[in-house]
């Protein structure tokens, strides 16, 4: 524990010009006495800590004692500390890891670039979940990222409709959605096979003692981006034919799945001669929910097939014209 102690006081005085006892203390979490105790011990140790007394004084190392990283540029170093995420980081269980590394790479670092995680830190930041959601961390993701870290097999269960069913997987690669994690992972009884699971539907997680032997042309970003296209496509069941005014084809990607909104209107003819509205057969997860997604559009969709989803508009219109009628 101890030396664990010293070691972080090393590096923390190797990362700055110099620190108070106070600061000191409050970063390794002890009294300012045990903190002129282990400068002391460093000392005899032969490492040069020198205490500056008075009011500006502090500690700091001297001789230029330090290891650096040699021929890391700026933008580098900057890049480096740009490629944590501290809320995933910490959802996994590897906070106190990350910041023991970043510790030790601020430490590591000619003292001209010194300053290069404060700088990333104050231009960028990743708030991952999106709007209007309350994310929870799912209480099994430390233990799928213990496996995923470890290459070890692990037999899961999770929910699928109304039953439980249980797999021995080898987990490959963890994904952060939109604040939702999944697991990209191999079913070992068959090799051929990638599953991709939400990990908040896992309901037990026992890691086995065997190891995986990981396959190197696995790309997990080429990987989840395929298997994200193809769930994209596959709930678009249904299809709409629509009539869209200048202003409702320029909103229609943000109102209906953007890519199928691009690819539809990609496939458009000539627009009308009169008023320049365009006819788009638009894929569609449901009746319904083209419903909810089109009505956003207001007077600049028009529904003309099929017809059931042009009643539901029809509806709409007459209720909103009683409703707004004026005396």
């Amino acid at each position: 524990m101890r030396a664990a102690r010293l070691i972080k006081m090393v590096l923390l005085l190797q990362s700055r010009a110099s620190m108070t006892a106070a600061e000191l203390a409050r970063e390794l979490e002890v009294s300012e006495r045990t903190v002129t105790r282990d400068a002391q011990a460093l000392s005899e140790a032969g490492v040069p800590v020198y205490a500056d007394r008075g009011r500006a004084g502090g500690y700091r190392l001297v001789g230029g004692y330090r290891t650096r990283l040699t021929g890391l540029g700026r933008s580098e170093a900057e890049a480096l500390f740009l490629s944590g995420v501290p809320g995933a980081l910490r959802e996994m269980g590897l906070e106190d890891a990350a910041s023991a590394a970043r510790l030790k790479v601020s430490a590591a670092l000619m003292p001209s670039l010194s300053d290069a995680s404060r700088a990333a830190a104050q231009r960028f930041h990743l708030d991952a979940p999106g709007w209007f959601t309350e994310p929870k961390t799912p209480e099994l993701l430390p233990a799928v990222a213990d496996a995923v870290w470890d290459d070890r097999r692990m037999v899961a269960r999770y929910r699928r409709a109304d039953s439980d069913v249980e797999r021995e997987l080898e987990p490959y690669g963890l994904v952060l959605k939109a604040g939702v994690w999944y697991l990209c992972a191999r079913i070992t009884a068959d090799p051929d096979s990638y599953r991709v699971y939400r990990i908040d539907r896992f309901t037990a997680v026992e890691p086995s003692a065997e190891r995986f032997v990981r396959d190197p042309d696995f790309d997990l970003p080429a990987f989840w981006e395929e298997r994200a296209e193809q769930f994209a496509r596959s709930i678009l069941r249904a299809e709409v034919v629509v009539r869209l005014s200048p202003d409702g084809a320029r909103r229609l990607p943000y109102a209906v799945d953007p890519v199928a909104a691009r690819e539809a209107l990609d496939a458009v003819g000539q627009p009308d001669a009169d008023d320049g509205w365009v006819t788009v057969t638009l894929p569609v997860e449901s009746e319904e929910v083209a419903h909810s997604q089109l009505a956003g559009l207001g007077p600049d969709v028009e529904v003309l097939a099929p017809e059931s989803l042009r009643a539901r508009f029809t509806d709409d219109a007459l209720r909103l014209a009683a409703l707004y009628q004026r005396p």
